[in-house]
């Protein structure tokens, strides 16, 4: 069999939110030239669908049903004979009972993975904080990238929503001790799962003394989180990814900021880091104009090529360190 490039580790097993199919170029890269055997798509379908991770796992019966899809006719574009296998893969997900829930799993350059339990819809339950987007994913291979920011240290994350960067950063970066946050009771009964599936313990108080890094899920509305709730928490550090949504969201997150920096009266301010998709210049703008009313200094973090996960390519990705 011939040698997967390492950089195409993490396209290895269908990790793509909102069930879009593998992009027809990767799969052109991966399978042999015409004339070879089919030993390279059986390979293929071997650290894929039927990946120990995604049997044990399976990502969305629609996911599957595309990506096969587009496998076999990958295949047939180059081989003359079928391969059975992947008629038989395909038959399975035919007769395979739709759900609104399906599995993401994503492979990390230290060996292991990361795998969520996510909504096959954007918008579920009247939230979009079911499903990965993609800000998280360049946050998380930002962290990866510099793990010394969080090593040993106490991270607060706002937002997490399935929870992929903090799980990311948790296997990754080892933190101190890892919040993660969100307002939304349904999102945060997925998130728990979600730690719970990747095999971390949830501590429920975080004050608690442990030799082992302690995780806590916490119900956090920037709305109302009073000074003395935030000072809880006690983080060194807190990141966000894809929480600048509309003006509403931006006023409410500057706001937890002041009041998160306000209870730091003894320790210095944590260093903050917020990853965002550039869709709408004007929200950017909104975002680092309040940021300056309330008298936080911010600078843009390097755009980083360390690409690790999947994501769409053509979006403008940004990162901004503030100082609170």
């Amino acid at each position: 069999f011939p040698t997967i490039p390492s950089s195409a580790a993490p396209l290895l097993l269908p990790s793509f939110p909102r069930a879009r199919p593998w992009p027809p170029q990767s799969l052109h890269q991966l399978l042999p030239l015409p004339g070879t055997c089919s030993s390279c798509t059986w390979l293929l379908l071997a650290l894929t669908v039927k990946h120990p991770v995604c049997v044990k796992h399976p990502p969305s019966v629609k996911y599957v049903r595309c990506f096969l899809s587009e496998l076999i006719k990958k295949h047939e574009a180059v081989h003359t004979e079928p391969l059975d296998e992947l008629y038989e893969a395909l038959a399975e997900t035919l007769m395979a009972k739709e759900s609104t829930q399906g599995h993401q799993s994503y492979l990390l350059s230290s060996g292991g993975s990361v795998t969520l339990s996510e909504s096959t819809a954007i918008i579920s339950h009247g939230t979009t904080g079911l499903v990965t987007w993609d800000a998280a994913l360049y946050l998380a291979e930002w962290a990866i990238k510099n793990p010394a920011a969080f090593i040993n240290r106490t991270v607060l994350e706002f937002g997490s929503g399935a929870g992929l960067t903090g799980l990311a950063i948790y296997k990754m970066c080892h933190p101190g001790a890892y919040i993660f946050s969100d307002p939304h009771s349904r999102v945060l009964e997925q998130l728990r799962g979600n730690v719970l599936l990747n095999g971390l313990s949830l501590e429920a108080d975080i004050t608690a003394n442990l030799d082992s890094p302690r995780v806590t899920v916490a119900q956090l509305d920037w709305d109302v989180a009073t000074v003395h709730q935030l000072s809880a928490f006690q983080p060194d550090v807190v990141i966000a990814a894809d929480v600048l949504y509309c003006p509403e969201a931006i006023v409410s997150l500057v706001g937890v900021l002041r009041r998160l920096a306000a209870c730091q009266e003894h320790k210095r301010a944590p260093e903050v880091y917020v990853a965002f998709t550039v869709c709408n210049p004007e929200t950017c703008q909104l975002f680092t104009t309040e940021l300056g009313r309330a008298g936080m200094r911010w600078e843009a973090e390097a755009h980083h090529d360390h690409k690790l996960f999947p994501y769409r390519e053509h979006l403008e990705m940004a990162m901004l360190n503030l100082t609170l």
